[in-house]
């Protein structure tokens, strides 16, 4: 091999690696870094003359707001009289205190995660302990949640309990009134479970899974209860899985932003929901302070639960494999109690996690008179020709989530290549780098989309030039953001059980790296890699809450953004029709995704 080719062969992944944190640097670490620094205040005189007044201004005013921390406003505006104060508090009965804005977000998120782990716990226990028939069917029903657009569900809820939905439908063929639960935190709360409760059972049920029985076995041989050998041998090992994925469904639920905007509005918002308000209304300093208060919680908090997953992989990489019990033989009895345990869960997990898209694809086709009709869809053919100035037609929201999602999947699967190389082959700095690359799983939709407009929108000035980017080049780049990290979620552990030995055949019989990666390594991991790929896709097409606040006119709004378009359209009336029916076209495109990745078996968790 010639000196000029061994050069260029070492320099491949190092090239690879540049240009994927250039990415990065550009669409992702400058636009964020820019919300941080209008939430930092005058910076400028600080660093120049020393000055700190205004330093952390906006995020200080934030801090010191009653609406946004409330009775903690006082830690931020008369420190010195908190000590006195919580003495009065305690004096008075321990009256009930607001915690404002922040504290509700929490408070729902708390909630969420409980309803999510009370929701997931029970599949775990099924899907870990018993073999049946139709195991992999119920199984395959808790990757829905992870396919689906968020602003879908939330149409889908409303289309489940809203005032003409289809839960009133059947109770008013019944005789009984009509229940309205929307805008209500239960709700809110549901939704979030919808999303949140598969991604506990898939954890913990992998962790149970993981449990060696031997030592169930040895425990029960001297002479412990099932109950204790439950107790001592097996919940330790669920304890930390189980704390992963309720403390992932916090962040979730934390950060959530469209099922909340669609279910609880300016009613109940939540951090996320008020920064789009802020953002909408131009206050751009108050919506940087919230969105960088925001990250610097989900940081904290994504490394705690990174921290989790790493103990987790560890136990389970020590432990067995458990065996489930069959139920085709041993229960001949309808009533026994087995038996009754997995049809009860096969119910609860049809009913929670199709209800939804049922509801949707009804109330799609069924008119005010509770018939059956095609209008609402004639109605979006009738947009589609329309030539009345701001209408939201259904062919150019397709078009664009189609264009976007491709040119998505040219950008994100190569940089979750790239990320997943350096995870598996970085040597000692790959945790470091792995780090840096993966930050944008704990950054939100909203505040990469802020730092967009922000940045590449608005336009920067480079060498005296005012560099601008069109909407649909910073909706690529902010869904690319979005999906290579699942992209790395899925090829990594592949990447890492490939034996070294056949790509150093490859090498010694005078492959490139780049020819051994492309022929030896990426067909190996075939499946993951094209896993990833619809994960990124299904993404790309769902992605709303960055593309709400960077999508301009026909040119660039997607399929999720006209969809909200329609619900909060109220010229069109009560009625979900037009919404739902455009929420059926969407589901169709993201079912396909759905497929794939069920066929292939993609990663799902975080």
């Amino acid at each position: 091999m010639s000196t000029r080719r061994r050069l260029s062969d070492r320099l491949v992944f190092p090239a690879a690696l540049l240009a994927t944190l250039s990415v990065l640097v550009v669409v992702f670490y400058y636009p964020v870094w820019s919300v941080f620094d209008a939430a930092l205040g005058d910076t400028g005189a600080f660093l120049a003359r020393g000055e700190a007044t205004g330093l952390f201004a906006p995020i200080h005013d934030v801090l010191a707001d009653p609406f946004y921390t409330g009775v903690a406003h006082h830690l931020f505006t008369e420190p010195a009289g908190v000590p006195a104060g919580v003495l009065a508090w305690l004096a008075d009965g321990v009256q009930l205190v607001g915690f404002g804005l922040f504290g509700f977000t929490a408070y729902q998120a708390a909630l969420s995660a409980l309803a999510s782990v009370a929701l997931g716990l029970p599949g775990a226990y099924v899907l870990a302990r018993y073999e049946f028939r139709g195991r992999q069917t119920l199984t395959s029903l808790t990757i829905v949640p992870f396919v689906l657009p968020s602003i879908l569900v939330a149409v889908g809820f409303q289309a489940t309990f809203g005032q003409t939905g289809l839960v009133n439908d059947l109770l008013g063929a019944v005789g009984l009134g009509p229940v309205d639960v929307l805008f209500q935190l239960p709700i809110i709360v549901v939704a979030h479970a919808f999303y949140n409760a598969p991604l506990v059972t898939r954890l913990v049920t992998a962790a149970w899974d993981g449990v060696d029985p031997q030592q169930v076995e040895s425990a029960r041989a001297m002479g412990a209860s099932p109950l204790r050998a439950f107790r001592d041998v097996v919940l330790p090992q669920l304890l930390p899985p189980l704390l992963t994925a309720a403390l992932l469904a916090f962040v979730f639920s934390f950060m959530s932003f469209p099922i909340v905007l669609a279910l609880g509005g300016l009613r109940l918002p939540t951090v996320e929901v008020w920064l789009y308000a802020k953002v909408q209304s131009l206050e751009l300093d108050t919506a940087a302070a919230l969105a960088t208060l925001e990250t610097a919680l989900s940081l904290v908090l994504t490394y705690l639960y990174l921290r989790y997953e790493a103990f987790q992989v560890t136990a389970s990489a020590d432990g067995g494999r458990r065996s489930r019990r069959p139920l085709v033989d041993g229960l001949r009895k309808l009533a026994d109690p087995r038996r009754l345990l997995v049809f009860g869960y096969a119910v609860v997990a049809a009913v929670v996690f199709l209800l939804p898209v049922v509801s949707l694809l009804v109330e799609s086709v069924t008119g005010p008179n509770g018939g059956f009709t095609t209008s609402y869809y004639e109605f979006l053919l009738a947009r589609q020709s329309s030539a009345a100035v701001g209408t939201v037609k259904p062919l150019p929201a397709i078009r664009n989530s189609l264009l976007f999602a491709l040119g998505t999947l040219a950008v994100a699967v190569p940089m979750g290549v790239v990320v997943s190389l350096v995870a598996t082959r970085g040597g000692r700095w790959s945790r470091l780098a792995e780090a840096a690359l993966s930050a944008p799983i704990a950054v939100s939709g909203v505040v990469v989309g802020l730092g967009l407009l922000q940045t590449l929108v608005f336009g920067v000035e480079l060498f005296g030039q005012r560099v601008t980017a069109t909407g649909p080049i910073a909706i690529v780049a902010a869904h690319a953001v979005a999906a290579y990290p699942f992209v790395t979620r899925n090829l990594t552990p592949a990447l890492g059980g490939i034996d070294d030995r056949v790509v150093d055949a490859a090498r010694s019989l005078g492959a490139s790296r780049l020819r051994a990666l492309v022929t030896v390594t990426l067909p190996l991991v075939a499946a993951p890699l094209l896993a990833g790929t619809a994960f990124a896709f299904a993404i790309s097409v769902g992605e709303f809450d960055s593309t709400i606040l960077l999508a301009e006119g026909s040119s660039s709004y997607t399929m999720p953004v006209a969809l909200e378009r329609y619900v909060g359209n109220r010229s069109l009336g009560p009625s979900l029709g037009p919404a739902t029916a455009m929420g059926s076209v969407l589901l169709v495109v993201t079912a396909a995704s759905f497929v794939v990745i069920d066929r292939l078996g993609g990663r799902y968790g975080g």
